[in-house]
């Protein structure tokens, strides 16, 4: 038999609004609880792109730059993956930009990483740091160059 934490998280999986909304507004506790992994219920919704899920999750108070167990933010999560749109959703909502996890690494460096264009303008335009280091040394230009994207390389170097 499931435990209420354990649908809450299903729930967040499958991006089940009504489902979170109602046991929200019984448990108010659980946007700020973890699963067995350590994942905030924000950092899952956002990895699985379920923004009306994000935005519930912050109307009942979910703590925005809560780490997950790998020490990710719900904006590097979406830096990662190139989910624009929630990013920007979190950047207006006070997310920090310079945000680092256990490795050092940033919603910027994992933008540049990962190829995401559009989601590094807008970290530049919020004020990204782009001299963060990783535990290895490497900025976000240091990682763009490494992964040979040059539009992220020119953004980076002006």
């Amino acid at each position: 038999m499931e435990t209420t934490t354990e649908t809450f998280f299903n729930a967040l999986r499958n991006g089940n609004v009504s489902e979170i909304k109602g046991m929200l507004e019984s448990r108010s506790d659980l946007a700020n609880t973890r699963d067995a992994r350590g994942s905030t219920p924000l950092v899952l919704a956002t990895y699985y792109n379920h923004e009306d899920v994000a935005d519930l999750l912050l109307d009942f108070n979910a703590v925005i730059d809560d780490k997950d167990g790998a020490g990710n933010t719900a904006l590097m999560g979406v830096c990662f993956k190139g989910y624009t749109n929630i990013a920007e959703s979190l950047i207006k909502k006070g997310a920090n930009v310079n945000a680092t996890n256990g490795n050092g690494a940033s919603a910027l460096i994992y933008a540049a990483t990962f190829g995401h264009v559009e989601i590094v303008k807008l970290l530049l335009a919020s004020g990204a740091d782009t001299l963060l280091k990783d535990v290895r040394g490497n900025t976000a230009l240091d990682h763009a160059r490494m992964q040979g994207l040059d539009s992220i390389t020119e953004l980076l170097s002006t």
